[in-house]
């Protein structure tokens, strides 16, 4: 577990899991090897289907740590409370959930994102129980500044894309000092990683996979990860992740990695 929220260190991501019996058997089987948080989100279509996976598995669910997000800014009236608090109740309609241990309530603070009525509508979901933890995506630390002082409820976890091509120090840094738990998507950088140089190296030494070696980095460096999975071999292959610890000339090594590759950064993301 990271501290702070208390969200375990490895997580099974579903972005692009659109098909609903592979997304649903993807969660069962992920839950019954072991792993104990699932992220999904509104703009994933997918929330239906992971429901069902929680549902199946052979897992309490009062033991699975499960987020969502809210759809980033898609209000044609405008950006309103009301439109933030009937868009989180959908999501726990279609997951077939009472509540949900982590809300995003930004998914990217495009369009006319408001984050004073984004976070009136988590402290009153916050309030009524059906959320238990708030947390934000894909802000800088100038939004994040504007987030904190617009919610009365604390951010307690923040998602940004991260992986040994793009090690968002600046955002480390910022979590670190408020108190926030950094959680990483795409964190073998959909596939980036597995080209470089110095990632294969070391998984060639090693005798493991490059997932492994990207996903054992972001957990020295106190990140809680999501990758995405939709085989059974490649579930348990990032499970195994947990076991597999980097020496310090390894980790120096991926911290000294000078390729920065961003793979996601659409045209209502914010200015990184």
């Amino acid at each position: 577990m990271t501290a702070r929220t208390q969200i375990p260190a490895l997580g099974l991501g579903t972005y692009r899991n659109t098909d609903p019996e592979r997304c649903r058997d993807n969660v069962r089987t992920a839950l019954d090897v072991g792993y104990r948080h699932v992220d999904t989100a509104e703009a994933y279509g997918n929330e239906e289907a992971v429901g069902e996976g929680v549902a199946a598995a052979d897992v309490d669910r009062e033991d699975v740590f499960l987020a969502t997000k809210v759809l980033h800014p898609k209000f044609a009236d405008g950006y309103a409370t009301d439109d933030v608090l009937d868009s989180a109740r959908d999501c726990l309609d279609r997951l077939g959930l009472e509540r949900v241990d982590l809300l995003y309530g930004v998914h990217w603070p495009g369009g006319d994102y408001d984050s004073e009525a984004t976070f009136e509508a988590c402290a009153e979901l916050r309030e009524e129980g059906v959320v238990d933890h708030i947390g934000v995506c894909n802000l800088t630390p100038e939004l994040l500044d504007e987030a904190r002082a617009a919610s009365e409820a604390p951010i307690q976890a923040l998602q940004v894309e991260m992986h040994p091509l793009l090690q968002q120090e600046r955002l480390r840094e910022y979590c670190e000092t408020h108190d926030i738990t950094l959680v990483a998507y795409a964190p073998l950088g959909y596939g980036a990683v597995f080209e470089n140089r110095v990632i294969g190296e070391i998984a060639e030494e090693r005798g493991v996979s490059e997932a492994r070696v990207s996903l054992a980095w972001l957990r020295e460096k106190g990140v809680a990860t999501i990758p995405k999975a939709s085989t059974d071999e490649h579930i348990r292959d990032n499970w195994s992740s947990l076991e597999f610890d980097l020496d310090e000339p390894e980790i120096a090594a991926i911290d000294g990695i000078e390729q920065e590759d961003r793979q996601y950064d659409p045209d209502y993301a914010p200015a990184w």
